[in-house]
């Protein structure tokens, strides 16, 4: 087979299109990916493997379903693209409006970071306030506002933020420590009135998997009511992931502002942000907050987002958590058998993995695991055919694909990587 990452290298910065596929945190080169099914890759050397990454958690159903597939078909042989409204926007909308009871008006975009950038536009427009409160680690997306302590790929590559990012773009951003009520309080107390917006993950998931402290997000939902902020739920992963209003319906605390993307999208480039009409109204064309996409809401992500939102059920999302437990148990005994420090969180449906004594409640304590321990289990689990997040900083999307059996095999595996990480 010809050298794809040399080519690569050649024409593509890196050699990747998104700077957490180079390995640079793992070490060793990325493959390349020919086809997917079900719950494996298959790569273009011909390797088979069982894929916990799972397109970063798009991939709900698991890869090529014939549900997603039939849908995307369908819907390219009458177009990719118009430049007008279709039927599917619509259908799009109202379903995530039945299912978030926060979230009355939408508006379609086509990435997580475009619909982070269009909620913090708007949550300044509509407050006429500038300054922005986010949490070391949490990621929403490459704009310059939030790339600040940034958790994803700018942990993975030790960056503290980005060059090309000035120091005039992120002067009203104020980053404090994630699960901290005493930063939150601090900082609103230092700016009284000058928060446009309270931005959170509300389960951290790109600095590995954090989930809140008890109460927390109810903490921050009052704070953003008595300082007169919006309240801005980043849900690009737990959205429809961790459950059928995602975040928001487990832990019954509302957002003022709801963004969304992923399974939202059935795989296919696709976002969206939320909530009620008041603030939506004041985007364009009705309110003076532009925001403008050639792509936003085509036809093909449409279909794919209908497609997986209709096949999921309650069921479903109990049977992923079943999964997802099935799976941090088994890790955790594996790793402490080898003698191994690790701690193997979920939340609902998510799974986490960190390589040191005690729980990680915040991004400090998420920097200090042993994120070169990480990068052997990673090879080792990878030398076996399972595929983990190339990075300590992310997180595990078992998907409806998995079955007992990929996971039992998982484990298995991981008993073994872990010998060899004690032994190295």
């Amino acid at each position: 087979m010809d050298d794809l990452f040399a080519r690569a290298r050649r024409r593509i910065p890196g050699g990747v299109n998104s700077p957490v596929r180079a390995f640079g945190s793992v070490g060793g080169e990325p493959f390349f990916t020919a086809r997917g099914e079900g719950a494996h890759l298959v790569t273009e050397d011909g390797r088979r493997l069982l894929d916990y990454v799972q397109s970063w958690g798009a991939s709900i159903l698991g890869h090529a379903h014939p549900v997603v597939v039939e849908a995307v078909q369908r819907a390219a042989a009458d177009g990719t693209s118009f430049g007008t409204p279709t039927r599917r926007e619509v259908e799009l909308a109202e379903t995530v409006a039945d299912r978030i009871p926060s979230v009355e008006k939408v508006r379609l975009v086509s990435s997580g970071t475009e619909a982070a950038m269009t909620a913090v536009r708007l949550a300044r427009g509509a407050t006429g306030r500038a300054k922005l409160l986010k949490f070391a680690g949490c990621y929403h997306g490459h704009l310059d506002a939030l790339l600040v302590a940034a958790g994803s790929g700018v942990a993975t590559l030790g960056l503290p933020g980005s060059a090309g990012v000035t120091p005039g773009a992120v002067a009203d951003t104020v980053v404090v420590p994630f699960n901290d009520r005493k930063a939150v309080d601090a900082a609103l107390d230092r700016h009284p009135g000058e928060f446009a917006a309270l931005l959170v993950e509300p389960v951290a998931a790109n600095m590995g998997l954090v989930p809140p402290a008890p109460g927390f997000l109810e903490f921050l939902r009052e704070r953003a009511t008595a300082h007169g902020a919006l309240l801005v739920f980043d849900e690009v992963i737990t959205g429809f992931r961790i459950g059928p209003a995602g975040a928001q319906g487990r832990f019954a605390v509302a957002a003022d502002v709801s963004i969304y993307g992923k399974v939202l999208g059935g795989g296919l480039p696709l976002a969206a942000l939320g909530g009620p009409a008041a603030v939506m109204d004041e985007l364009a064309p009705l309110g003076p907050v532009y925001q403008a996409g050639t792509l936003s809401g085509n036809p093909l992500a449409t279909a794919a987002g209908l497609a997986v939102l209709g096949a999921l059920t309650d069921d479903h999302y109990a049977e992923l958590e079943r999964r997802a437990t099935t799976l941090t148990t088994g890790l955790a005994a594996a790793l402490a058998d080898a003698g191994i420090a690790a701690q193997a969180p979920r939340a609902f449906t998510l799974a986490g993995l960190f390589f040191r004594p005690d729980p990680v409640t915040d991004y400090a304590e998420a920097q200090a695991a042993d994120a070169a321990a990480y990068a052997r289990f990673f090879h080792g689990m990878l030398d076996r055919g399972v595929y983990l997040a190339p990075s300590a900083f992310e997180t595990m999307f078992p998907s409806l694909a998995h079955t007992d059996d990929d996971i039992a095999r998982t484990i298995e595996c991981a008993a073994e990587a872990a010998r060899d990480v004690a032994r190295a």
